[in-house]
């Protein structure tokens, strides 16, 4: 006998009833009872259809199960989750990690350890197939209903699960996969959305291994092999979102040495799809070595390799088909494997950070911000040595420079924020105009950060000036390459300008958000996007560093933008 019970659900909407009653059919007799969208002709909103979802918790129950209709249960489901339940009473337990995704991430390195469960990390919870003790079920139905027409189910879910300390797990490898009969909530525009690592029959044991505490997460998404960043501090949920070159090279690796390894391997797939695997699995073995990771358990062969294999096919999975990203997947998973083999090899040997030619020296004022910590983070990675200075200034004259960032605090107006470059030990002081700042660590209320926050929620873009107005896009990457070029050679002139010549109207920055974050529609109040007025005309902009120039593309920097305000500016907004 056990004390505890599980009673489930399948949430589905009229369109899907068939898929949803087969998925019910399949399951043991009275393990799911379908649910349907309460209001089936109005605004699509999987949220309204998983509050009615987690009601529907049968008398006596002590977890409610919860799968959406798309879904295919591993032939072990239901033991495997009542295993869980019986070891972890008091936590959300998510069964399903996306491929490109942190929390598949984590399983990946649960997978290299040998653990059964991970701890979620920074990023919406999965929800496509989820377990909740009954009395977290009930808080975040009261929850759900206060935000019903704002951001999605599983992105609310981790807002909720962390605001009230709910322990929360993602199972390795996923216990449900991802079918994709087409999406009625709108996301059919990502792709094909897979599970990390889906063995149907996968056993029961050992659900008490788990891995936590990670603080490094390498994963492959939307064609760039990324890198989240948990910041040391009481607070976990602070992180800091790079890529996996900035990260490697921070650590005294220098990534064009190490990429030459993939040279031949790749042979039916293209150079970015080769040297993205290669880079996310190569930080994948350079991480769990370099971070001490040890066994929770035995790793299992079979799941070590699906987890492995679908490194590459999550990264391209944004621009690729399912037939394609099939022929893909045997090379890409040996170049995954070569990856995570050589990473580990490079974490053994001893390294030294390079130091940065010139000026190395650096005191930042206003660092404590999230734009100033990717700041200092970024510089430091680029072989600076930096220091978060007090308002007093202390220390100056043991400087090689003073960035005072304290400005990027407000938000920018038409002609963008400003940084205070003063250099004691060459008496000059340089105003650094950013044009409009975008990316991780900025808030979202600026010109670009409104549009994006719009997006996020599934709200129609709405423009506060004039479709033509310009728009000088500067990334958060950006930002960070041209100080440190100019560190590495003070400049001349008393303004630089850092944002890209190359301007966009604000209805050109509309249509790059609805293809970078979602594809809503532009509110009947602004202008369509086809007319989009006169072109305004472009103001005087002071001359970048010698030799430097922006490269980050607009579509991956919106999209990196997403992400964080998505899982870290989300909490500091006050209309969240």
């Amino acid at each position: 006998m056990t004390r505890y019970r599980l009673s489930g659900a399948v949430m589905t909407h009229p369109k899907r009833r068939a898929a949803a009653e087969s998925l019910a059919q399949a399951a043991p007799p009275g393990a799911l009872r379908v649910v349907m969208d309460p209001d089936p002709a109005g605004r699509p909103s999987v949220l309204r259809t998983a509050l009615c979802a987690w009601s529907a918790i049968e008398d006596g129950a002590t977890h409610q199960l919860v799968v959406q209709d798309d879904m295919i249960l591993s032939d072990t489901f239901f033991e495997r989750a009542r295993a869980a339940i019986e070891e972890m009473p008091d936590a959300a337990l998510a069964l399903f990690a996306l491929w490109d995704s942190r929390n598949g991430a984590a399983v990946r390195f649960g997978a290299m350890t040998g653990a059964r469960w991970v701890g979620a990390v920074n990023e919406y919870f999965p929800c496509v197939a989820i377990i909740l003790p009954r009395r977290v079920a009930e808080g975040f139905v009261a929850f759900g209903r206060r935000h019903l027409d704002s951001w999605p189910d599983d992105i609310l879910m981790y807002r909720y699960l962390r605001a009230n300390g709910i322990p929360s797990y993602v199972s390795v490898p996923s216990l449900a996969e991802h079918e994709d009969h087409g999406s009625i909530s709108g996301n059919a525009f990502r792709g094909p959305r897979r599970s990390v690592c889906f063995l149907p029959s996968d056993m029961p044991g050992r659900e008490e291994t788990r891995l936590t505490g990670l603080k490094v997460l390498p994963f492959f998404k939307h064609g760039v092999a990324q890198c989240a960043v948990r910041l040391d501090g009481p607070d976990p949920g602070r992180w800091l979102h790079l890529d996996c070159a900035q990260y490697l090279e921070g650590r005294g690796v220098r990534v064009e040495r190490v990429q030459s390894a993939i040279a031949g391997m790749a042979e039916a797939a293209t150079p970015a799809a080769a040297k993205g695997t290669w880079l996310t699995a190569f930080t994948m073995g350079f991480v769990q070595r370099r971070e001490g990771l040890g066994r929770a358990g035995e790793p299992d062969p079979e799941v070590l390799a699906e987890a492995l294999a679908t490194v590459g096919p999550g990264g391209i999975s944004y621009a690729q088909p399912e037939e394609r990203i099939a022929e893909l997947r045997d090379e890409l998973a040996r170049i995954a494997r070569a990856g995570v083999e050589a990473g580990g090899e490079a974490a053994g040997r001893p390294r030294t950070r390079r130091a940065a030619a010139g000026p190395c020296r650096i005191g930042v004022l206003g660092a404590g911000t999230p734009l100033g910590e990717h700041l200092v983070r970024g510089l430091a990675d680029d072989g600076h040595q930096v220091t978060a200075l007090g308002p007093g200034r202390q220390a100056e004259q043991t400087l090689d420079a003073v960035l005072d960032l304290t400005a990027l605090g407000a938000s920018p107006g038409a002609d963008g924020s400003r940084i205070t470059l003063n250099s004691p030990s060459r008496e000059g002081v340089c105003i650094v105009r950013t044009g409009d700042l975008y990316g991780p660590g900025c808030p979202h209320d600026s010109r670009i950060g409104r549009m994006v926050w719009d997006a996020l929620r599934s709200r129609p873009l709405t423009f506060e000036e004039p479709p033509g107005a310009l728009l000088r896009p500067l990334h958060t990457s950006d930002l960070i390459g041209g100080l440190s070029a100019m560190l590495r050679t003070p400049p001349s002139e008393r303004a630089i300008g850092l944002a890209d010549a190359a301007t966009c109207t604000v209805a050109e920055m509309a249509q790059a958000v609805r293809k970078a974050v979602r594809p809503v529609p532009i509110a009947d109040r602004a202008a369509p996007p086809e007319a989009p007025g006169p072109r305004a005309k472009e103001a005087a902009w002071p001359p970048p560093p010698p030799g430097w120039k922006a490269t980050t593309d607009l579509t991956y920097g919106l999209h990196t933008y997403a992400q964080w305000l998505a899982y870290e500016g989300i909490h500091g907004a006050p209309d969240a």
